[in-house]
């Protein structure tokens, strides 16, 4: 029998040329008729099968060895690999490579670790993968780049593999990050028109201050650097300079790697104004409407900022036609006699484009048709890049979603069709409470609220409240639907009932015992402002406690002590805020009216103005402006308001820093049981007043432990207002600059699952004797 070995170790040119060097009987073609594998400890005989090219009967020969031997290599499950022959049988004989049985790293901090296990994954260094020591190598090599990248040239990674039985290994990546190095200097050669100062300012990364070690602008990263010339480069641009070059950037890095030297050379060019201004291309829309879009104009300093933004308005009006796929490239170039800069706008319409469905993800909670019901773009319809935003907008303000995107992505095989894809993000539209106490005026107390906006996910609102203890029961309901009709006529209702035992009641001044209901349409006039209209009835039964006010007697003795009050309201409300839970763009204001009409026990009106406003201050600091004005009065024969309606002051939602409903005019004297000498009250209780004035102003900034939430919200406040009662006689208290409380500091809000948390704490500005201050606040179910 005939017998010849052929081993190949190192590549399948070494396999070629060792066969070619083997006996003549070795290199004789012959017909395979067996094959044989040796030297599988883990893997199936089917991997070698797989990758080898010779089967059963092939005639071989050295070429197709060498092949074979290539083949199983490449395969990458082997480091050593061996062919003979042993009579007409190949024999392959393989060294499998070790597998992977655990990977551990150390020490990284500045790349997240599932980041990097998922790199390393990818490049096949997982637990259970074969292992391949050049892949390490590569991927030690590329970590060492990557933490360059980010200035840490001290970082030092370094790689063990610990053999384990059963042809195994243990990887160990240990990684010494090291520390970013410092900016020294950064040096702008080149420049005449802007000063290295003024240059410097507008770079994200700066040099170190030794008087200021806090921070990490001084801290370099290539990345960052990148970013600071692209600033650069759009400094110039923006201010006509559209020559303007980078010849070199050059970092210098100190013998100790732990400082930087930056050098800029550039050259400034000279700076041009606009010329002519075309359009120019397939204009699908004519150009006299498009003309007023040109923001760039005849005269001006060239500003590149000013042509993207112009190109941009351009393709977004071309999008409101259906052209959703619209390409406007601005070019500039120098003008004949060299001055001037002629800038032409070219329009690529590309084809109209229709919807053909509208599609809606991550709303598991909320019904599609809450969701569709509030879009502008249809199916259908010619894709309009206003109304998809719009219908984004809508969606964004309803207060059920913290994140609403919008993507409009073409069919495939269809040129002229896309789909409208929207996310959204839901988050927590409602709160709910439960109470259980003692109290000795009270007694045993229990209580249980819900209030949810998206109720169920249908888009309605509903709200229930009960309330019981020993003197008190109260109870409440109220449902809203904000699409009672198709094209958007609401429709709310309330009901509520609340009685006090006033024998067992010993420290209120009075009671009141109401029963009612309201009902209250909404008609949309616009995408932003709607006009409300309601009737309701409101019966209240009023009882005296053991101290009460001589103003609240007299009254209750002259007009007696139950009431059947008809109500009827409007308002009108408009609000263009981005969002309908924590805001930080827009506007929105509503002006209300009630009244207590004819037929009524007493005849009195109020209207009331709130409004807010988000100014952008810049990054993420946002500063909110809000304001409340409120008046009533009576009518006919009736000379004021009835102190049950008065307006309060005081608390979250008013001027924090100040008890809940504290502030305004309080009782001069009461009577304790109406005996006669009276015993004064020595802490009467505040009566409210007939005019309300309020305003704050507060400073919103990146929660520090949650920037990019959007379900947390910090902020600095400073508040102000007051209540005045301006008709009873001896408790008038014109309005008076001077009388207006304020209060300043900080607050958080949070929404939770159970509704949002409110938390402030404040100091008052102008305390004055005998107001009720709170330092800590708190409330859950309100935003403000």
């Amino acid at each position: 029998m005939r017998f010849a070995l052929v081993i190949l170790t190192s590549a399948w040119l070494a396999a070629t040329l060792t066969f070619g060097a083997a006996t003549a009987a070795a290199s004789e073609r012959f017909r395979v008729s067996d094959i044989r594998v040796e030297g599988l400890q883990r893997l199936p005989v089917d991997r070698v099968f797989t990758a080898l090219p010779i089967q059963s009967g092939d005639l071989v020969g050295t070429s197709e060895v060498a092949e074979a031997v290539r083949r199983l290599y490449g395969s990458g499950d082997f480091e050593d690999v061996q062919i003979g022959r042993d009579g007409d049988q190949l024999v392959v004989v393989v060294s499998e490579r070790p597998s992977i049985a655990r990977l551990e790293i150390k020490g990284n901090r500045s790349i997240d670790e599932d980041n990097l296990r998922a790199g390393l994954r990818d490049a096949g260094l997982a637990e259970g993968e074969v292992f391949r020591r050049s892949t390490l190598e590569m991927i030690a090599g590329e970590l060492q780049r990557q933490y360059v990248s980010q200035g840490r040239y001290d970082a030092q990674i370094e790689t063990e593999s610990v053999p384990l039985p059963r042809n195994r290994v243990a990887l160990n990546i240990d990684i010494y990050e090291g520390n970013p190095a410092r900016i020294r200097d950064i040096n702008i050669v080149g420049n005449e028109v802007f000063s290295d100062k003024e240059l410097r300012s507008i770079f994200e990364q700066r040099p170190r201050r030794a008087w200021w070690p806090f921070g990490s602008r001084h801290r370099y990263s290539r990345e960052r650097l990148s970013g600071d010339l692209e600033r650069l480069r759009s400094y110039y641009l923006d201010r006509g300079y559209i020559n303007f070059s980078m010849e070199s950037t050059q970092v210098g890095v100190t013998p100790d790697r732990k400082d930087v030297y930056i050098t800029i050379n550039v050259d400034e060019g000279k700076r041009y104004r606009v010329g002519k201004v075309t359009l120019a291309g397939d204009l699908p829309i004519d150009e006299e409407e498009l003309k007023p879009l040109l923001v760039v104009q005849e005269g001006q300093v060239f500003s590149q900022q000013l042509s993207t933004y112009t190109a941009d308005l351009l393709t977004r009006r071309l999008g409101n036609e259906g052209y959703s796929f619209a390409e406007v490239n601005d070019f500039p170039e120098v003008s004949e006699d060299g001055e001037t800069v002629d800038v032409t706008f070219f329009v690529d319409p590309g084809r109209k484009v229709y919807v053909r469905r509208v599609n809606f993800s991550g709303n598991a909670k909320t019904e599609d048709e809450v969701l569709r019901r509030e879009l502008r773009q249809f199916e259908g319809a010619p894709a309009n890049t206003a109304l998809v935003d719009l219908s984004r907008q809508r969606l964004q303000r309803l207060g059920y979603f913290g994140l609403v995107n919008a993507e409009t992505p073409r069919v495939v095989g269809a040129e002229d069709l896309v789909d409208v894809d929207y996310t959204v993000e839901e988050q927590p539209s409602g709160s709910i409470g439960a109470n259980v106490g003692y109290s000795e005026a009270s007694g045993f107390i229990f209580g249980a609220s819900i209030s949810q906006n998206n109720f169920m996910g249908t888009g309605n609102r509903v709200s229930f409240a009960l309330s019981r203890s020993d003197i008190r029961e109260s109870y409440s309901f109220s449902h809203f639907n904000p699409y009672y009709t198709l094209d958007g006529v609401s429709r709310g209702f309330s009901l509520y009932y609340s009685k006090i035992d006033f024998s067992r009641a010993t420290v209120a001044s009075y009671a009141a015992d109401r029963l009612g209901g309201a009902v209250n349409y909404g008609y949309p006039i616009s995408e932003t402002s709607r006009l409300d209209f309601g009737v309701g009835f409101d019966n209240i039964e009023l009882t005296v406690g053991n101290f009460v006010a001589v103003d609240i007697l007299r009254f209750l003795e002259a007009k007696g002590y139950e009431f059947n009050l008809f109500k009827a309201n409007a308002s009108w409300q408009k609000s263009t805020l981005n969002r309908g839970i924590l805001p930080d763009r827009g506007w929105s204001q509503v002006l209300g009216a009630e009244a207590a009409v004819p037929g009524s026990d007493y005849l009195f009106y109020k209207v009331t103005w709130n409004g807010q406003r988000y100014f952008p201050v810049g990054g993420d600091w946002t500063l909110r402006a809000r304001g409340d004005l409120g008046y009533g009065d009576g009518y006919g024969n009736q000379r004021v308001l009835p102190f049950f309606e008065n307006f309060y002051a005081g608390g979250i939602g008013s001027v924090r820093g100040y008890r809940s409903r504290t502030l305004g005019p309080r009782s001069p004297a009461a009577v304790f049981e109406l005996q006669n000498p009276p015993v004064v009250d020595p802490d009467p209780d505040p009566l409210g007043g007939n005019l309300l004035v309020e305003g704050s102003l507060e400073l919103i900034f990146p929660t520090p432990f949650a920037p990019e939430s959007r379900n947390v919200r910090t902020f600095f406040f400073v508040d102000g207002g007051q209540v005045f009662e301006t008709e009873i006689e001896n408790l008038r208290s014109d309005f008076d600059v001077d009388e207006i409380r304020y209060a300043g500091g900080i607050g958080l809000t949070w929404l939770t699952a159970i509704g949002p948390l409110s938390f402030n704490i404040a100091r008052p500005l102008n305390k004055q004797s005998g107001d009720d201050t709170e330092f800590f606040q708190f409330s859950l179910g309100q935003v403000f």
